[in-house]
């Protein structure tokens, strides 16, 4: 993981955008699953009614992902690193609140999610403070 060495800006918003990009496999991939259709049409999943407030809730919940993508490349470092620990944070809290009862494609996706989210939290408090003197030096 050297790589970031350089700019760890960058690195977490790549990694924001491979969380955000497994968002969206899962649920494409969802899709394959018989019934799913069905149940999509229904307003009812696996017995969870669908409301306007359950719609509104799972749009917030992909947004901070999505907003992640940009933030790490325009906040200030000390921010940065509050922005990116609270964000992976509420992702992770949100990711296993929604698998309860998952099955082994779910498990597959979530873990992949859980490693690079646990990988942001990582880079943003292990980047140094002084970093970006350095650079423009």
């Amino acid at each position: 993981m050297r790589t970031y060495s350089q700019d760890p800006r960058v690195l977490l918003s790549v990694l924001w955008i491979f969380v955000v990009l497994n968002f969206f496999a899962r649920d494409i991939h969802e899709l394959g699953r018989p019934g799913m259709l069905e149940q999509m049409m229904s307003g009812t999943i696996d017995g969870v009614q669908i409301t306007e407030a359950l719609m509104l809730f799972g749009g917030v919940m992909i947004e901070i992902p999505i907003l992640m993508t940009v933030l790490p490349l325009l906040l200030p470092q000390r921010i940065n690193r509050w922005a990116n620990a609270g964000a992976s944070l509420l992702s992770m809290g949100m990711i296993i609140a929604m698998n309860l009862n998952p099955d082994l494609d779910n498990i597959f996706f979530m873990s992949i999610q859980l490693v690079a989210l646990v990988a942001i939290s990582r880079v943003a408090w292990l980047w140094p403070g002084n970093q970006i003197a350095k650079a423009s030096t």
